[in-house]
């Protein structure tokens, strides 16, 4: 199944695409809700709390990768 389907993607849902991680699972993994991941992925003009950032990255975290807040959302 091709990743993305064509929709408009912010530097966290091209991320996401090149290593394979479903935003379904981000969603179970980070606890963070389903309609804020689908907005951080879909353009680069929304930019997830504080909070939520921290659930998505410690998530990413668990499953190996080595990324930080700066590498997909700049303050």
């Amino acid at each position: 199944m091709p990743w993305g389907l064509g929709k408009p993607r912010s530097k966290f849902g091209k991320w996401l695409d090149k290593q394979g991680i479903s935003q379904e699972d981000l969603v179970k993994r980070s606890g963070v809700n389903k309609s804020t991941i689908s907005r951080i992925c879909s353009g680069d003009a929304f930019l997830p709390s504080m909070k939520s950032a921290a659930k998505i990255i410690k998530a990413l975290r668990d499953l190996g990768k080595n990324v930080d807040y700066d590498d997909f959302w700049s303050m």
